[in-house]
């Protein structure tokens, strides 16, 4: 897998263009300085969690004695169902700030916790997409290190996307942001597609599950 499918794969999961509405609709009220330590927060924790995935992951499936191309089958299948919902369903932006919204009578964690951090940027999506591009099978250190590297800046973008935030919704407005996650649905649906029959080819040539 080249540099460019592991940063669109990463990109697309992680959605940091999607996240941008989402933030604006939980640090509504904010001062500049707790939406910026709000934002860190969220890139900070969203980083810890994807890189435990991408170090404990595969051990977790070794000691479950899960086949790579099962799983590669299963998280593509997890993969292209999550696209779906982002081309069929409620946008990104659309669902994430309802849940906010019905959850404000009750006491939640910080927003840079949740929804920013989990799900919106370390998505149950990225962390199977983070587990299926390290695998111990194809990819040695120096790959998984890449991949490491090119997960962190995409989530550094979204840091930087957060923090100016105001500007973006205004210029695509929220319509645009449901457009642009859509459009990386169906980005998504073909990654996962290809993962899907690359694993099913990668059965019947070597009969290993």
């Amino acid at each position: 897998m080249d540099l460019l499918e592991r940063f669109v794969t990463l990109w697309v999961v992680i959605d940091p263009i999607g996240t941008v509405p989402v933030f604006i609709a939980v640090t509504a009220g904010m001062g500049q300085v707790a939406r910026r330590k709000t934002a860190l927060q969220a890139a900070l924790v969203s980083v810890g969690i994807l890189l435990f995935f991408l170090i404990f992951g595969q051990l977790l499936i070794d000691a479950l004695d899960i086949g790579l191309n099962s799983f590669q089958v299963a998280g593509g299948v997890v993969l292209f169902l999550f696209a779906l919902t982002m081309i069929f369903g409620e946008s990104k932006p659309e669902t994430e700030q309802r849940q906010s919204e019905s959850d404000s009578g009750t006491e939640k964690p910080s927003p840079g916790i949740f929804p920013l951090a989990v799900p919106s940027l370390a998505s149950p999506g990225a962390m199977l997409a983070i587990v299926m591009l390290t695998d111990n099978s194809q990819h040695g250190i120096l790959e998984q290190s890449i991949t490491a590297i090119i997960m962190v800046c995409v989530i550094a973008v979204a840091f930087v996307l957060m923090l100016f935030a105001d500007p973006i919704i205004r210029l695509i407005g929220l319509a645009g942001s449901a457009i642009v996650s859509r459009v990386m649905g169906m980005i998504l649906a073909s990654v996962a597609a290809n993962a899907i029959l690359s694993a099913l080819l990668n059965i019947f040539q070597t009969g290993q599950l």
